[in-house]
């Protein structure tokens, strides 16, 4: 007989959105709309593959994003590799993406085999520097993937140049960015194809989900392909080139839990909502920061609408503050009473498994082992040098009464102080 564990000793991992330990916010993610929702769905045992609620918010994120083709999968990590996939991304390429990322943002790439190459990323914005990519592509560069980093939008216009001049195609990590829009155009319809993650904390949260957009139906059928087998009977290709592999396509099920994207369908009509209360609290105490001395907010591009805001980013400038260190700084926002800390995001070059390479696929095959060169600390001077100087300010999604003024009332004493030494 199995013994009995106790519930202290069993370790637990919960990444959704949890409610505030402070009194500042007033934000419930999950509601009885969500609940009830799922309640009816597992009654009716609505419980795998394309059921109308899958058809149903895959038709809607068609429309909030103008794209021809949509299909949800399991995470955002299957939805990019069913998108690298969709491109025809394999061993002997190498795909771009930035050095300050989430580590599933490339990592789908490398499981195919591709060579992951490091860029540099813009010291005001903390996106994708387009001058450090065109440096970076050479004649084995198989797609870019510009991320659309907590919430804030890359410089699209320099990017796509990019692109049409040397003929590689854009892959668009959307994932920190729901509702964001460039020159009024959602993120994700502006490369050649668009993922996002609807993971727990995320502005439209499946639990876990995700989903891939694209105008291109090669991209979107060879995705199909890679991962939705027994949707694919008549129901998911919209041309005869693949006919002939339905309804298994490759055999793999990367595809999403109906039950977690009906939670997703009903968080998808507050978005707008959401971002608006977002916004508003954001550029509020962004104004405030551009009058006080050593913080700063982050620089957003002409034509760039941010979504999503997934992190509250913001840059300490020490010199200001008499030299004082940044950690030392956010000692003294917490001792003020506010929730601030350091990015949760390393630089992907110093993670171990890409500054010293690892045979992925045993016996010295895969992108990172042979003549795979890593990466060592200088190599991205500029990233590593303002990634040292992030501080991530709570997140307010519907702020309480007087909570706004509390935040920068916390802010300028801290700021104060720091000022004095």
């Amino acid at each position: 007989m199995p013994q009995k564990t106790s519930d202290s000793s069993i370790p637990v991992f919960v990444q959704t959105v949890m409610p505030e330990k402070t009194k500042l916010d007033r934000w419930q993610q999950v509601t009885e709309d969500e609940a009830r929702l799922a309640y009816d769905m597992t009654l009716r045992n609505e419980l795998s593959g394309g059921t109308p609620v899958v058809r149903e918010f895959e038709a809607k994120w068609r429309e909030v994003t103008g794209l021809t083709y949509a299909i949800t999968t399991m995470n955002g990590s299957t939805a990019l590799y069913s998108a690298y996939f969709g491109l025809g991304v394999g061993p002997g390429d190498e795909v771009i993406c930035p050095t300050y990322t989430w580590i599933c943002t490339i990592s789908p790439a490398v499981f195919l085999g591709a060579r992951p190459v490091f860029v540099e990323s813009d010291p005001e914005t903390l996106l994708l520097d387009p001058e450090d990519l065109r440096r970076k592509i050479t004649d084995k560069t198989r797609a870019i993937v510009v991320v659309h980093l907590w919430g804030n939008i890359c410089d699209m216009d320099r990017l796509l140049a990019i692109s049409r001049e040397t003929g590689v195609p854009i892959v668009e990590d959307c994932s920190h960015a729901h509702g964001a829009r460039y020159r009024d155009k959602p993120i994700g319809s502006l490369g050649h194809v668009g993922a996002w993650s609807l993971q727990g904390s995320k502005a439209v949260s499946a639990g876990e989900g995700g989903i891939l957009a694209t105008n291109d139906a090669e991209i979107f059928e060879r995705a199909c392909l890679a991962g939705q087998a027994n949707r694919m009977g008549g129901l998911d290709l919209h041309t005869p080139k693949y006919a002939d592999l339905q309804p298994l396509g490759l055999g793999m099920k990367f595809r999403a839990h109906p039950l977690g994207i009906g939670i997703a369908n009903v968080q998808l009509a507050k978005l707008d909502a959401l971002n608006a209360r977002r916004k508003a609290y954001v550029e509020t105490v962004e104004a405030r920061l551009r009058q006080l001395p050593g913080v700063s907010p982050l620089k957003v591009y002409d034509n760039a609408e941010r979504g999503g805001y997934y992190g509250f980013p913001i840059i300490h400038h020490p010199e200001q503050h008499g030299g004082l260190p940044t950690e030392k700084f956010i000692e003294m926002l917490r001792a003020e009473g506010l929730d601030a800390s350091v990015s949760g995001y390393g630089l992907l070059h110093r993670l171990k498994i890409f500054a010293e390479g690892f045979d992925i696929f045993t016996r010295n095959r895969g992108p990172l082992c042979g003549d795979y060169a890593g990466y060592r600390e200088g190599d991205f001077p500029v990233t590593e040098d303002v990634h040292k100087r992030l501080i991530f300010l709570p997140m307010l999604s519907d702020p309480a009464p007087n909570a706004v003024e509390n935040v920068l009332s916390m802010i300028e004493r801290a700021v104060e102080r720091a000022r004095k030494g």
